[in-house]
């Protein structure tokens, strides 16, 4: 079992990297709204490996039986090296490669509410996204919150792949 989390693990981590590294290029030609959906599709692309790594699992190690809790668990850890890699692409993106992300994310944001929302509402919207800006600027705390996202997502792609993979003896 350790082999087959660690090796899908790794799959799912490098194509996290590669689809990462592939925003690159685009990044100037997307929007924040695009790139958000980019990076959620990219989650969820990396996080199929979770389904082939039960699926392998089940197959080719376990002799064709996989109860749904192995699953879960199989799925789970996979999804959890996915979640810190995810974490520390973050990490690096903001603190190392674009220490101003995180300015320039928030600068967009406080224009697009200033012109689409009535002023006391943006200023309660602004007040908001000063807090969130100075809670995202902790590297802890980036890393936390983008580990998490990616785990909870693996989650539920467990969920799914050990309702749909389960095999009885």
């Amino acid at each position: 079992m350790k082999q087959t989390i660690k090796k899908f693990g790794i799959y799912s981590s490098l194509l996290l990297v590669i689809l990462f590294t592939i925003s690159f290029f685009f990044e100037d030609a997307m929007s924040y709204s695009t790139s958000e959906i980019y990076g959620y599709a990219s989650i969820v692309i990396a996080l199929s490996f979770v389904y082939f790594g039960i699926k392998h699992y089940r197959d080719h190690v376990n002799g064709g039986h996989v109860s749904f809790i192995k699953s879960l668990k199989i799925g789970i850890l996979i999804s959890l090296l996915a979640s810190i890699t995810f974490g520390l692409i973050n990490v690096v993106y903001t603190e190392i490669i674009n220490p101003d992300f995180t300015t320039e994310y928030y600068s967009h944001y406080v224009e697009q509410y200033r012109d689409a929302l009535p002023a006391v509402e943006f200023e309660a919207k602004l007040e908001q996204l000063e807090t969130e800006k100075e809670f995202f600027a902790n590297p802890l705390i980036g890393f936390s919150i983008m580990a998490l996202t990616v785990l909870i997502i693996g989650f539920i792609i467990s969920l799914l792949s050990g309702l749909i993979l389960q095999r009885k003896d």
